[in-house]
């Protein structure tokens, strides 16, 4: 990866990328740190390690701490997502959006994109109410201490700071994907989730300290665990499946073209990280609602405590279930058998034991969808692996967050890697060629 970064710095082009997404980066960076008016910054960091191992603990990592700080990027990339996956369902659902999404172009896909920003502004605001009244909530809790007006003004104030500092996040990520390198939104949670590095690792060498005290190979077993953990991610992310295809000889003039062999590359994970966050949104949105409306005693509290919460096995299920089936969403998506069965035929290529046409397309399809189940599933156990071990023992409770953590850094650092590698393929780099 150092090797990959230092030769793509060589590259004017490249470097120029680089330096455009590190300043992005930064500006977000600074910006996670700026905190709204009216809110107790102090005191809500003080009394939100508390919540480190809830639903709330989860939210925090995913913004870079800046939940626990009530900063302008407190919702971070939460309302983009949500607002992705609704506007993506909806191209299914939707005959009007699918014609616009297959058959608009490029003036289609802006449509979207647009259609997108809007229900991302709208979510912002929808959440960044919800902040408010959790902070209100919290605010009776800690014997009102935590917010210095809760008057009607102060409210609007919060809210549209935490709605713009949402769609400016957004914007953002925009700018990396189209002037820097990888996907924009990745390289944020990314940013949130290295910029925490430091205190988990303290964190979690703490823990090794205080509960394997006398039992230093557990300690070891837990570090060994984590680096084969790291190497199993980087295996599967590179693993791919490769189907056969033969070019028929074809001869055009007097030069005669085709009649090599090659094959069709299709990755185990091909659809990243992006089954987890998904997931992620929409397992926690019970727990989030229950956590931003006076829970009080009783029956709602039972439910957030005991379903709903990241360590119940209805989340587990639950989760597992969002992710398998995020992981076919996305595998529809980025394949149609059909479209790769046509353009083989067009080009003179066929799959050895399978005629042009509807076998072949339904090969690749029963190959897609075997392979999506395979890195579904291994996206769901890596994910789950270390919640269970936290409701196992509470020695492990701290690992429930950091399992989820390694997935997103490990697999958006390969994306980017493999992103600059194709950069320089693309620009015939000696260097990288050799």
């Amino acid at each position: 990866m150092l090797q990959t970064i230092r030769n793509a710095w060589k590259i004017a082009d490249l470097r120029k990328k680089l330096l455009f997404t590190f300043a992005i980066l930064l500006l977000y960076r600074l910006g996670n740190v700026i905190p709204v008016p009216f809110v107790n910054t102090e005191t809500m960091s003080a009394n939100f390690a508390s919540l480190e191992n809830s639903i709330l603990g989860l939210f925090n990592m995913m913004s870079g701490s800046a939940l626990s700080r009530a900063t302008l990027f407190t919702l971070s990339i939460q309302p983009y997502i949500n607002a992705s996956i609704i506007i993506q369902l909806l191209t299914i659902a939707i005959p009007a959006l699918e014609r616009l999404s297959k058959e608009g172009g490029e003036e289609g896909r802006k449509k979207i994109e647009r259609i997108t920003r809007y229900t991302t502004v709208a979510l912002g605001l929808l959440m960044g109410w919800a902040y408010w009244m959790m902070l209100k909530n919290f605010n009776v809790q800690w014997d009102s201490v935590l917010l210095v007006d809760t008057g009607f003004l102060p409210a609007i104030t919060v809210i549209l700071s935490f709605a713009a500092g949402s769609a400016l996040v957004m914007w953002l990520g925009e700018q990396i994907t189209e002037f820097g390198i990888g996907n924009g939104i990745s390289m944020i949670l990314f940013a949130n989730i290295v910029g925490r590095l430091p205190q988990m690792l303290i964190q979690l060498g703490q823990n090794l300290v205080d509960d394997f005290k006398g039992y230093w190979y557990v300690a070891v077993v837990a570090i060994v665990g984590i680096v084969a953990l790291i190497m199993f991610i980087v295996f599967i992310t590179n693993a791919e499946r490769r189907i056969p295809v033969q070019y028929a000889k074809r001869v055009v003039g007097r030069k005669v073209y085709g009649g090599q062999n090659t094959f069709l590359p299709i990755k185990v994970n091909m659809s990243g990280v992006l089954p987890i966050i998904f997931a992620q949104s929409v397992a926690t949105l019970p727990a989030t609602i229950a956590t931003f409306v006076n829970k009080g005693e009783g029956t709602g509290n039972w439910w957030y405590d005991h379903v709903w919460s990241n360590t119940s096995v209805v989340y587990l299920v639950f989760y597992l279930i969002l992710i398998i089936a995020f992981s076919y969403f996305y595998a529809t998506i980025q394949y149609n058998p059909v479209e790769i069965s046509n353009n083989l035929r067009k080009n003179g290529g066929f799959i050895p034991g399978y005629r042009p046409g509807r076998p072949t397309s339904d090969f690749i399809k029963r190959v897609i969808n075997k392979i999506t189940l395979f890195g579904a599933i291994y996206l769901g156990i890596v994910a789950i692996l270390p919640i269970l071990l936290g409701m196992v023992s509470s020695k492990f409770s701290s690992m429930a967050i950091g399992g989820t953590s390694v997935i997103i850094v490990v697999g958006v650092a390969l994306e980017t890697v493999q992103a600059i590698e194709a950069q320089m393929l693309m620009r015939h780099y000696k260097g990288f060629l050799e």
